[in-house]
Order: structure tokens, then C-alpha cells, then sequence
């Protein structure tokens, strides 16, 4: 059986919520709510702000349920409100802010240097660790809100580069380009962190 078959679909579970069954909307956070909070978390590099931050996008997707159309999946509607919410905080919030580093970036464990490090249990290979985090996530924060949610969604999530279009109403093209200079901006500032080493 598939998911759809074991459980109600999207389309069934908004209806429901629309018509002020809260037990359907508590079903549809609980669906998204792992892939919006590394959205919100890896914008920001701040648990608290993440869990503040999921809370208000969940609250607005409820109180604008009258609004959503169904033009698009109810995941790329709630997405798009979480990337909409992540982009105006880190707008507002000082460039200069504490970095969480509670949790390991989502994305890491595709990337080789990662492997290669997470193969020993030493204290060594521990503080190794945290210090790719520190270096992965200062290279993360300098990079533009654009340039950074296109790296968040596509590398870290493994957001296709047409979903991550519909939900930045932008093109594909616009997605790839995006991404490319980001690498790049990334590789050039992660390269400058370590030969401060």
C-alpha cells in the first residue's frame, strides 16, 4: 500500500481543515513539520528561532486555509509561506547573530569529507566535527537569503529544481543559476576559513 492509500490525501485532510476540523490540520503539521522546520532551521542556524519560526508559518497556513486554492500541493503552499517567513526574519535580524550548533546540517552526510570524518568515534574526530559544523555553517550565513534557500532546499533537502521554482515563483533556470554562483561563493569562503587555520 502506498501513503496515500494508508492515510487520507492532502486534498481531503484541507477540505476537513477548512471546515474547522482541527484534528485534519494538526495531521498536515504533523505530515510537513520535519521538512519546514530544516527549512527554517538551516535559515537561520538558531533552534529557538526555527521552533518560533515553525509555529508562525503552521499559523499562518491555518488562518490562510480560506485563501489556498489548491493551484499547487498544500506542501508547496506551507513551504512557500515557511521560505517567505525565513527570508523576512533573517532580513530583520542582525548579520552578527549567534550561531546554534546544535544539530548536524541535514545535507552533511552526502558530502565525502563528511564520511570520511564520521568514520571514527574518538574525541578528536568529535571536535573535527564540530568544527566543520562552526566552518559550514559561518559559509552558509554569508551567502545572500536568495543564494542561501536555494542551497538550503536544493543541497541540504534535496528539493528537485522545479519544486524549489514554484516555491520561490521563479524559473528553473533562475534556481540553477542561483545555485551555481552560491557553490561557488561557498567553496571560495569555506576555503578562506580553513587556511586561517
Amino acid at each position: 500500500m502506498t501513503q496515500e492509500e494508508i492515510t487520507p490525501p492532502d486534498t481531503e485532510l484541507v477540505e476537513a481543515a477548512r471546515g474547522g476540523d482541527l484534528q485534519a490540520f494538526d495531521e498536515l503539521m504533523q505530515r510537513y513539520h520535519g521538512r519546514i522546520y530544516a527549512l527554517l532551521y538551516h535559515m537561520t542556524s538558531n533552534k529557538e528561532d526555527a521552533e518560533d519560526l515553525l509555529q508562525e508559518v503552521f499559523l499562518k497556513a491555518y488562518q490562510s486555509l480560506p485563501k489556498f486554492r489548491g493551484q499547487s500541493s498544500f506542501y508547496t503552499w506551507v513551504y512557500r509561506i515557511g521560505v517567505n517567513r525565513a527570508i523576512n526574519f533573517v532580513k530583520k535580524r542582525k548579520r552578527k547573530s549567534a550561531l546554534s550548533l546544535d544539530h548536524v546540517d541535514l545535507g552533511l552526510e552526502r558530502d565525502p569529507a563528511f564520511v570520511e570524518l564520521a568514520s571514527g568515534n574518538t574525541p578528536l574526530h568529535q571536535t573535527n566535527l564540530n568544527e566543520l559544523q562552526k566552518k559550514l555553517n559561518t559559509a552558509l550565513q554569508t551567502l545572500s537569503d536568495k543564494h542561501r534557500i536555494v542551497v538550503v532546499m536544493h543541497d541540504i533537502q534535496g528539493i528537485p529544481h522545479n519544486e524549489i521554482a514554484e516555491s520561490l515563483d521563479c524559473s528553473p533556470g533562475t534556481v540553477r543559476s542561483r545555485l551555481f554562483y552560491a557553490r561557488q561563493q561557498l567553496q571560495a569562503e569555506l576555503s578562506d576559513l580553513m587556511s586561517h587555520e
